[in-house]
């Protein structure tokens, strides 16, 4: 025996709806039955009955019913009614109930069978079911009248089986439709269940409701960022974190295309194929981005992308690369010095004392050295130390990077490793720029100006320049051919912005140069804001 509560919930739900469709049809079919009895019975009762009123006002039965004549003219009569009717009986009594004609003629001057004292008391009787001599019937009743008073009574009846037999066809044809509505009922559970079951991917409530308290306590309890999205591009589940790394609302069945998403996240929804460590900034953070396909017995279900924030290992990066500047710079200088000093050496052991003295004045003089040590214009240590790395990184790759004349920063920076993010990003495209370009000697030059707190950058290259449509601040856009570029402008622009500023194209090249950037830094520099 099976028992039902072990059974699947898809096939209890499918057992239960058939149950209903059949009970449904069962209480219907009863209902339509009784109905259909009742109404049957009524017609043949008033059938019976206009019978029974046209026999009553015949004056020839009148007036053998008054003067209680049996048999003779008035049984002929009965006889006729009863064949023209395909009654079962037609029966006229006396005002006492006894028979004056009746289809069985020994029966003839006995009483009644069924009680005759509402239709001798003046009233109609209608389709009631008794049971007489020639067996159970639905007759009804009416009153002879002669004159002012009720001579006797005329009882009309119809076998019981004319109305069962009419029952039982229009029951017949009743069952017709509703084994059709069975069918159709069946049919649609079955469709209701299998549809339940594909929407369910065949779970039982047990396990969908344990997938949900894993579900909550997975979203809410890793560390990392959660967005799943339906095959339609819709957020289909996100977590706490997600929103947060993303800096943005994330409401579950949004669109994902118009949540305006950073380029690299909005690509890995669409390409819908698998992205381990995708570098990724939101807003002022650098995210790591993962992502994979769902796939269920062949169906497409969405996609999975998880999120790491990367932005204080970024900090701790930007940093090193600051200090790796600064020390990259104070070792140029302590080369450049080392040599200026086995210079003087040499020549105050030589003798060369007015030699060693001019040359002394003209180290005193100079405000860049051989190595492209910046002096006096550019006072903070940090860029000081960014410049000098830069300027040997460029004469390494064959690329002259020049300070402008007109470059002027009186004091030092508030925020050292915001200012090296932005000038160091923009210089390493201008020399990359300057480098793979055609012109030569390939050149960089970079100005640097103080306004207030406000530190203007500018850098321009020999480069060929770029492409005014290009987005070249957005994420994964650049113009390196190898993989792996395409944050640095980003990264530039989230370090402005992050202090109120802005990185932009101001021109991107011409004929005699390449494109040139521009930075606005507020705040960066001390003194009043």
């Amino acid at each position: 025996m099976l028992d039902f509560r072990r059974m699947r919930f898809s096939r209890q739900i499918l057992i239960l709806q058939i149950g209903v469709v059949l009970l449904l049809l069962v209480v219907g079919f009863a209902l339509v039955g009784w109905l259909l009895w009742a109404t049957l019975r009524d017609q043949y009762g008033e059938r019976a009955l206009a019978i029974a009123r046209s026999v009553a006002v015949d004056p020839v039965v009148v007036q053998d019913v008054a003067d209680r004549r049996p048999a003779g003219e008035l049984e002929q009569r009965v006889q006729a009614v009863t064949v023209r009717a395909h009654a079962l009986f037609v029966v006229i009594t006396d005002d006492n109930g006894i028979r004056l004609a009746h289809p069985d003629p020994t029966q003839i001057g006995k009483p009644v069978s069924t009680d005759p004292t509402e239709a001798l008391a003046g009233n109609e009787v209608v389709s009631s079911v008794q049971a007489g001599t020639l067996g159970l019937s639905v007759r009804s009743k009416t009153p002879v009248w002669s004159g002012d008073r009720v001579a006797g009574e005329v009882s009309v009846g119809f076998e019981i089986g004319a109305p069962v037999d009419e029952l039982v066809r229009l029951l017949l044809l009743s069952m017709a439709f509703a084994a059709g509505a069975l069918a159709l009922g069946v049919g649609a559970s079955a469709l209701l269940t299998r549809r339940l079951n594909r929407l369910t991917h065949g779970l039982e409530p047990r396990e969908l409701t344990e997938l949900l308290y894993e579900r909550e306590a997975v979203l809410h309890g890793i560390g990392e960022g959660m967005l799943a999205v339906d095959a339609r591009g819709r957020v289909s589940a996100r977590n706490d974190e997600a929103e947060r790394l993303l800096g943005k609302q994330l409401p579950v069945g949004a669109q994902v295309s118009e949540l305006d998403l950073s380029p690299r996240l909005g690509k890995a929804v669409e390409d819908r194929q698998p992205v381990d460590n995708l570098l990724a900034v939101a807003g002022n953070r650098v995210l790591v981005v993962n992502s994979r396909a769902v796939t269920r017995d062949d169906r497409d279900l969405g996609t999975v992308l998880t999120f790491r924030d990367r932005t204080d290992l970024d900090t701790l990066t930007r940093e090193l690369d600051a200090v790796r500047s600064l020390s990259d710079g104070l070792r140029a200088q302590r080369h450049e010095f080392s040599n200026r000093l086995h210079t003087l050496s040499g020549l105050l052991q030589l003798g060369h004392n007015g030699e060693a003295i001019e040359y002394l004045q003209t180290l005193t003089d100079t405000s860049i050295g051989s190595s492209g040590v910046v002096g006096d214009s550019v006072r903070d240590p940090y860029l000081q130390a960014l410049l000098a790395a830069k300027i040997e990184q460029a004469q390494e790759k064959g690329v002259r990077l020049e300070l402008s004349d007109d470059s002027w920063v009186p004091s030092a920076v508030t925020d050292p490793i915001a200012a090296n993010t932005v000038l160091g990003n923009l210089l390493d495209n201008a020399v990359h720029a300057a480098r793979m370009g055609t012109r030569r000697p390939a050149w960089v030059e970079v100005a640097l100006l103080a306004e207030g707190a406000t530190l203007h950058m500018s850098v321009v290259d020999s480069g060929a320049g770029v492409s005014a449509e290009l987005r070249v601040f957005d994420e994964g856009v650049s113009t390196k051919l190898s993989p792996g570029h395409g944050l640095g402008l980003a990264l530039a622009r989230q370090a402005a912005t992050a202090r109120g500023g802005d990185v932009w194209l101001a021109d991107a090249g011409g004929a005699d140069r390449g494109a040139l950037f521009v930075a606005a830094l507020p705040g960066l520099l001390e003194g009043d804001s």
